[in-house]
């Protein structure tokens, strides 16, 4: 069950006051490509490739009529890493493991599965009010860590399941950015068998 633009909205703590378009540019982040445009169509892949810094509304915009050169609104969320596909982007997926910290710039972070458009917990970081509401904002705003939660068990052990999303909406603008990660399952180790004393040993 996909969550509505609202609820995700507030389940990620996102804030309102943008100045300016923005993208996550260190860890890699989602891109389209051709996966891309056989699932949202070519209009909206060539739409972000010509400004990976848009977002959805204003592609919405730009086609009043709607996206019909082969949108599929089931395998395309456009709210969800703008509708980019995990098959563009195989290449980009980060390791990572419970408790490591991620260095991020402009973010609001969180885990999201993607299979089900849903956050994992708690947003990993987020602003109260006032996010970037400057054309010079606080170094906390533009340089953070988030730290990977160490709880996950194995739900992001498949690559493709799990990113981490920055989601920032403002003046009626959604920006996200993805990164692809994987934290493998950890399992426990096998008892070592215990050796029987003989009694005159």
């Amino acid at each position: 069950m996909q969550l509505p633009l609202l609820r995700l909205v507030s389940l990620l703590g996102l804030l309102s006051g943008a100045t300016a378009h923005g993208l996550v540019q260190n860890p890699p982040t989602r891109s389209p490509g051709d996966a891309t445009a056989a699932a949202c169509g070519k209009t909206m892949a060539n739409f972000y490739k010509a400004d990976n810094t848009s977002y959805p509304e204003a592609l919405l915009r730009a086609n009043p009529g709607g996206l019909k050169d082969g949108y599929n609104a089931k395998n395309c969320n456009l709210w969800l890493c703008k509708g980019y596909q995990f098959g563009d982007n195989k290449a980009g997926v980060q390791q990572y493991v419970g408790g490591q910290e991620v260095v991020y710039k402009y973010a609001n972070v969180s885990v999201v599965d993607t299979t089900t458009n849903s956050a994992i917990g708690s947003p990993l970081l987020a602003w109260p009010s006032g996010y970037a509401a400057s054309s010079n904002p606080p170094k906390n705003h533009t340089d953070f860590k988030v730290k990977i939660p160490d709880n996950l068990g194995g739900r992001c052990s498949q690559a493709g399941v799990c990113v981490l999303q920055w989601y920032w909406f403002g003046q009626a603008q959604t920006y996200e950015s993805c990164t692809d990660f994987v934290v493998p399952e950890v399992t426990a180790a096998a008892d070592s068998p215990i050796r029987k004393r003989e009694w005159w040993a």
